[in-house]
């Protein structure tokens, strides 16, 4: 199997994609080598053997993310993604593309969500093992009292993201001003 791949300048660093046809695979910063290591071996574990070659716009997401950079905050939600998981995981996954750009959602708002409110440390557990961040947006969960927690590109990049989507959270509006669903 070939897996189309490029790696894209973005304002939080180079982004590494990986796509199979036109779903967009894998997404990864490009200085996390561990977790571009883990995301490799989970691809390989759920797609078979595979080699990449290099592609200009793999499915077409490099586009996407340069219209999302420049504004189009919408940008990313038509992208086909083919995420490969748990069936738990991939149920959070879902439930993390219905977060629109400048919403937050607590773990636990995420958690209730998907119909498993005690799953709240598992909810966090799959949102970490996200293979294809941004497109899955899992920065958007952030913790029940407004905080950002929790972010394998790093909590400045968490802080970036929303701030370019203009969400409101604790680190950087007053308590009061939060949206996000903490219940």
């Amino acid at each position: 199997m070939i897996l189309d791949t490029c790696t894209v300048a973005s304002p939080v660093g180079p982004l590494v994609l990986f796509a199979r046809g036109d779903a967009l695979v894998g997404l990864e910063f490009a200085d996390a080598h561990a977790r571009r290591d883990t995301l490799g071996r989970s691809l390989e574990r759920h797609l078979g053997a595979f080699t990449t070659r290099d592609h200009a716009d793999p499915a077409g997401a490099a586009t996407r993310l340069a219209r999302y950079f420049a504004g189009a905050l919408d940008a990313l939600d038509a992208q086909p993604v083919e995420p490969h998981g748990t069936p738990f995981q991939l149920e959070v996954w879902r439930a993390l593309r219905t977060i629109p750009a400048g919403a937050t959602l607590s773990y636990r708002g995420l958690a209730r969500r998907i119909g498993r409110p005690a799953a709240v440390r598992a909810v966090g557990a799959a949102n970490g093992a996200n293979p294809i961040a941004l497109f899955v947006p899992c920065h958007r969960v952030i913790a029940a009292d407004g905080t950002l927690w929790g972010y394998g590109g790093g909590l400045e990049r968490k802080r970036w993201l929303l701030a370019h989507e203009g969400a409101a959270f604790a680190d950087r509006f007053p308590q009061g001003a939060l949206a996000l669903d903490a219940r």
